[in-house]
């Protein structure tokens, strides 16, 4: 079955296995976290392993999985990093007629493949996509966070616009974001632009800014100097990543759509620019190349640093030759 998340809130108590995937990571630990809290799983009847290591440890996973609680209560099995080559292994576990436990299975953003199938044309299981905020989804969810029920009574137009432009990427971060703001201005009841300025995460709003806008306008130089400065204040390769697919996820809906979303001022030029440069399937080979590049990160045992400069460079110099093209 294919779930949406009001789905998932009324019926991971009804089937044997959930595959949460998507983009964004954070949304994806989110449903796992909440699917745990659901089942009201314990400790004791909790088994989490990595796709990486299932294939050693199959024969643990399948007795934990179907055997009953030493201990009374629902059991769960947690598969993270899964991938299509896992689906072998998965598909034995999930259709098991000994099943015990509920299967939580977890992944990157996948494409259509054995695995995505597997869970959306079974029976008694289901797959639910966890996909990066757009602008509707994001806002609804500010508002929700910085709402009456946290004290707010105000989120000025120039501070919503501002976290618009910054945030979508992660939900984890998102959150951990708004309740930061929500604490700060709690003497005064009020979100202004300077607030949400100030309670930006470590990484430099303007550096992350001058990164992710002068990369997709072509500016080489201002590119490079901002990633140095991103790094240098601790900015995670993973993150970067992430920041990056839902800036080119915000150009393709803009390109696609003719529409842009609401920008913060000081960014609005450079991202006028990039709508005019990236042709649409330049922005979809470079979504698939983020994912593979996360997965690179997590896997291969590089440097990360290397990874995101090497990429960073080659996309900026990209942009730069398709506004050279478009110029002539």
């Amino acid at each position: 079955m294919k779930w949406k998340e009001s789905d998932f809130n009324t019926g991971i108590s009804n089937v044997n296995a959930v595959l949460i995937y998507g983009p964004d990571a954070g949304l994806v630990d989110e449903l796992c976290e909440s699917a745990i809290e659901k089942l009201e799983i314990e400790k004791d009847n909790l088994l989490a392993v990595d796709a990486n290591n299932l294939r050693d440890k199959q024969d643990a996973v399948f007795a934990e999985s179907c055997s009953p609680s030493m201990f009374g209560g629902r059991k769960a099995v947690i598969i993270s990093n899964a991938g299509d080559s896992d689906t072998k292994i998965i598909s034995e576990l999930v259709t098991s007629t000994s099943l015990c436990a509920t299967v939580i299975v977890t992944a990157g953003d996948l494409r259509v493949g054995s695995l995505r199938k597997l869970f959306e044309d079974g029976k008694n299981i289901a797959a639910i996509a966890c996909y990066t905020d757009d602008s509707k989804t994001l806002e609804a969810l500010i508002h929700k966070e910085l709402s009456a029920s946290a004290g707010i009574r105000q989120v000025t137009p120039d501070a919503m616009s501002y976290m618009l432009s910054h945030m979508g990427g992660d939900r984890g971060i998102t959150r951990s974001f708004l309740q930061k703001i929500a604490i700060y201005v709690s003497d005064k009841h009020v979100v202004e632009l300077e607030d949400v300025e100030k309670c930006l995460p470590d990484t430099s709003a303007t550096s992350a800014d001058d990164y992710l806008y002068s990369l997709t306008a072509g500016h080489i130089n201002q590119t490079m100097v901002a990633l140095d400065r991103l790094i240098y204040s601790g900015a995670d390769a993973n993150m970067l990543v992430r920041m990056l697919y839902n800036h080119f996820s915000k150009l393709l809906t803009a390109v696609v759509d003719g529409q842009l979303p609401k920008l913060f001022w000081k960014v609005a030029d450079k991202f006028r620019s990039a709508v005019k440069i990236w042709p649409e399937e330049e922005i979809v080979n470079v979504l698939s190349k983020l994912n593979d590049l996360e997965k690179l990160i997590r896997t291969s045992g590089m440097q990360p640093e290397i990874l995101i400069r090497d990429f960073s460079l080659k996309l900026s110099v990209r942009a730069a030759k398709l506004a050279l093209k478009r110029r002539k």
